[in-house]
């Protein structure tokens, strides 16, 4: 089993002291996978800043302009209440997006079985037009367009598990069949996206599945939601790949969120996502860093994405289950809704 390890020593060069999406996310992780020794049993890729050219299949020329503009700013800028850009942040942006490319190609390119992307700044807000919820640009719609255009693949399943609705990346494909867009998400929460009944358009209507779950849902809810509506919507769909936006802000731990996933939980649902992989499409899925905002609870999390993508039975959970004696609530009425609005 070969997986490849795409990420960049520059990643750290877009940083903001004292915000939730700053340096210290992507060396939690750089950290993890070294003291494991899980990067040494990757086949590690040095990206390269992705061409524009890819980046304006999901973006753009007028976003691009001013994105290149800001490059040459000395100051950091916020683009939005959340979002900032500093010196070079368009050329780290696309070292970020160049990452997800890179492991795509290499596993569409049959140098590797699946790839796992640790990258940053992160992508699924990203509008097509403007930055949002600090992110820059669509990785993983740049990289979906990227297997479409250069290896022909025609259907490709993306799964965002982060805890913010993928606005952005929802957005992008929203009249599109080639793509089949799931998000389980807290809900109402930001971007205040991601309703039920938002199920695509013209053509793509029924290809975005939107699973809203209210706070305080964790590990029987999302496992439930994983069995009842991801396994039959891909067995449907019959996916050629699986891009999956990776967040662990879901996660008990993290301090905007309000949902209950244990790292236990989410090694189910990567297995159960590399399951669904090997079903249909030979295995071949390449996991994206998205959000999350606990350290531990990223850095052991994108671990468990490597153990499971290199076969391990592993999985680091030190901050165990969620605390407290909440009892989780009741998925089963949004499951059999989502069922019927879909007819799974």
């Amino acid at each position: 089993m070969t997986t490849v390890y795409a990420t960049h020593s520059r990643y750290v060069e877009h940083h903001l002291p004292g915000h939730p999406e700053h340096a210290g996310r992507i060396q939690a992780v750089w950290r993890q996978m070294d003291d494991s020794g899980l990067a040494a049993r990757m086949q590690r890729l040095d990206p390269q800043p992705i061409d524009e050219a890819h980046i304006r299949t999901v973006h753009t020329r007028e976003y691009l302009a001013a994105l290149a503009w800001l490059d040459d700013l000395e100051q950091i800028t916020h683009l939005d209440a959340d979002t900032y850009a500093g010196p070079k942040a368009y050329e780290i942006a696309r070292l970020s997006a160049g990452g997800v490319v890179s492991a795509v190609d290499a596993v569409l390119g049959g140098k590797a079985d699946n790839g796992l992307a640790a990258v940053r700044p992160p992508g699924h807000h990203a509008m097509p037009s403007y930055a949002m919820g600090f992110c820059l640009l669509g990785n993983v719609p740049i990289a979906a367009r990227f297997a479409q255009n250069t290896h022909h693949v025609e259907r490709i399943m993306i799964v965002d598990f982060d805890v913010h609705h993928g606005n952005g990346t929802e957005a992008m494909f929203y009249d599109d069949d080639s793509v089949l867009f799931i998000s389980a998400h807290q809900s109402p929460f930001y971007p205040g996206t991601g309703r039920i009944h938002d199920t695509g358009r013209d053509k793509g209507t029924g290809y975005t599945i939107n699973i809203p779950f209210p706070g305080g849902h964790g590990d029987a809810s999302y496992a439930a939601v994983f069995d009842q509506v991801v396994w039959p919507a891909a067995e449907r769909f019959k996916p050629e790949l699986i891009l999956v936006s990776a967040g662990f802000d879901a996660h008990w731990t993290d301090p905007l969120a309000s949902m209950r996933l244990s790292l236990s939980g989410y090694a189910h649902l990567t297995r159960e996502l590399i399951r669904i992989a090997h079903q249909f499409c030979g295995g071949k899925i390449i996991f994206v860093m998205e959000g999350g905002y606990n350290l531990d609870a990223l850095g052991n999390g994108m671990r468990n994405i490597a153990h499971a993508l290199l076969g391990d039975d592993t999985v680091s959970d030190p901050l165990g289950p969620a605390r407290g004696s909440r009892p989780e609530p009741d998925a089963q009425p949004l499951i059999d809704q989502i069922r019927e609005i879909h007819r799974l």
